[in-house]
């Protein structure tokens, strides 16, 4: 899969530490200018529904069944792959200093019905809710909580950065 772009967040100062890799997918759902997102009101942000991958599952899977919980989305098909971003983000816990996160983007189609989310319990907690937003709206909300708020997670500067390479390549 081709690399979209590989980024570092500037409290690391250096790769040396010990690091893990998380592999994550997220799907990219259009309907037109339309785009199939989660709203997550802790961070006020959208990003692309999709999440880690379980051991021993391959990438696709992962996708489809976390676009299930995350969105309801039903009758999944993967069309084709868009690209990886990956990134080197801090990690808060005290066996690890670093997360070499990989986020494969995969085109898809659905569904356009969403069935029922099966949420975790953190994701009921962040106030995450599947919607369908313009995707220019959706970089201009995006935009105005990174120059803003305080309350962005660390995902917000990735979901931008898709949002816009997804205007640029498939709009």
């Amino acid at each position: 899969m081709r690399l979209l772009a590989s980024s570092t967040h500037p409290d690391i100062q250096s790769r040396e530490g010990k690091s893990f890799t998380r592999k994550a997918a997220r799907g990219i759902i259009l309907d037109g200018e339309n785009i199939l997102m989660l709203y997550t009101e802790r961070y006020h942000d959208y990003s692309l529904p999709g999440g880690g991958v379980d051991e021993g599952e391959s990438i696709e899977a992962g996708l489809i069944r976390e676009l299930e919980e995350e969105t309801g989305a039903q009758h999944i098909e993967v069309l084709q792959e868009f690209g990886l971003y990956e990134e080197f983000r801090p990690w808060y816990k005290g066996d690890f200093d670093i997360v070499h996160m990989e986020s494969y983007c995969f085109i898809c189609d659905i569904h356009p019905e969403l069935g029922e989310t099966k949420l975790e319990a953190h994701e009921i907690q962040n106030g995450m809710t599947p919607v369908w937003i313009n995707i220019h709206e959706a970089i201009k909300h995006n935009e105005h909580t990174l120059a803003n708020s305080d309350k962005k997670g660390l995902s917000i500067v990735r979901e931008t950065f898709l949002l816009k390479r997804i205007v640029e390549e498939l709009l």
